[in-house]
């Protein structure tokens, strides 16, 4: 299979883990459930669970341990989306071709279903630790004992890499200081401020999906670190890349609004430093990145081509 063939196939495994762990739409809370359905279900590149299961196959990994987190982080992804559409937010109407979650459902709902999304993906994510057994051998009686207790320590720190990261010291964070700097004077808003907003907005659930990828796997201390570094590279890369494309594309191609940094009058890395600057340095963050892969003991040519094509993206 070329590149897209392969794209095509591991996306679409991402949406199969998806629809496996997303809770039927039924009951009294069925209105909810229907609304999280609609924010998942609305297309998306499944960048975060693609990238972590290439991870995890990057150094060893090999059973289903990977899934279970793979959902977790498309949820909060697509949770963070609904929220951040909100109209005391970006106040947008479109994404991905189709009215938003709050347009469809009205913004109670869609803090509703957003709160049910974070909610149910460390409901998620918890149940790898329950597939120990079956994956490390531990109930075999085969001496594998070892190897459940590295894997039990393995999850509670993929656990954790995903609360931080979506949280006040990674996604929240970046999202907070995204709502103030709105507020500021143009001259106020710097550098070292939108590079603040961009690592942990956007980069930091891409980190989370590497670094949980690589340690479920059973990558050492140093490796996570590597690739959490990669991660933030391809991240902040993506995430300028995406405020070019906000000047540059159009909603026909992009499938959402553009020029809605502009028209919510928001400092962009674009705005700052000029559209060829921002090319340079997503240039740079991208060969960075390249670097990383390329220093590892291990390579994967989807991965190292997935980097490229998502960094160089037109929509």
């Amino acid at each position: 299979m070329n590149f897209e063939e392969m794209l095509a196939a591991r996306t679409q495994e991402a949406e199969d883990v998806l629809k496996k762990y997303l809770p039927k739409k039924e009951g009294f809370q069925e209105k909810v459930l229907e609304a999280m359905h609609y924010s998942i279900f609305a297309g998306g590149k499944r960048l975060r669970p693609v990238l972590m299961k290439e991870s995890y196959v990057l150094f060893g990994g090999q059973s289903k341990i990977v899934e279970p987190f793979m959902a977790a982080l498309e949820m909060i992804h697509n949770y963070s989306l609904v929220h951040d559409d909100l109209p005391d937010m970006d106040n947008d109407a479109y994404r991905r071709g189709r009215e938003t979650t709050w347009r469809v459902y009205g913004a109670g709902m869609a803090v509703l279903a957003g709160d049910a999304l974070l909610n149910y993906a460390f409901e998620t994510a918890g149940r790898a630790f329950s597939m120990i057994g079956r994956v490390s051998g531990y109930t075999d009686g085969q001496g594998h004992a070892e190897d459940a207790l590295h894997l039990y320590e393995a999850v509670g720190q993929a656990l954790q890499i995903l609360a931080q990261k979506a949280g006040v010291y990674g996604m929240v964070g970046g999202q907070c200081a995204d709502l103030c700097a709105e507020g500021l004077p143009a001259e106020e808003v710097t550098d070292a401020l939108l590079l603040y907003i961009h690592k942990n907005k956007t980069a930091a659930l891409i980190e989370a999906a590497m670094m949980i990828g690589a340690l479920l796997a059973g990558a050492d201390a140093a490796f996570v670190s590597v690739m959490e570094k990669v991660a933030q590279n391809v991240g902040m890369a993506f995430q300028i890349q995406d405020d070019i494309l906000d000047v540059t594309g159009s909603t026909e191609v992009l499938g959402k609004q553009t020029g809605s940094d502009e028209k919510n009058q928001k400092v962009t890395y674009v705005s700052l430093n000029g559209l060829e600057q921002a090319r340079k340095d997503v240039r740079r963050m991208s060969e960075e990145a390249m670097e990383g892969l390329r220093a590892l003991p291990v390579r994967s040519p989807f991965l190292e081509e997935l980097i490229r094509n998502l960094i160089t993206r037109e929509k």
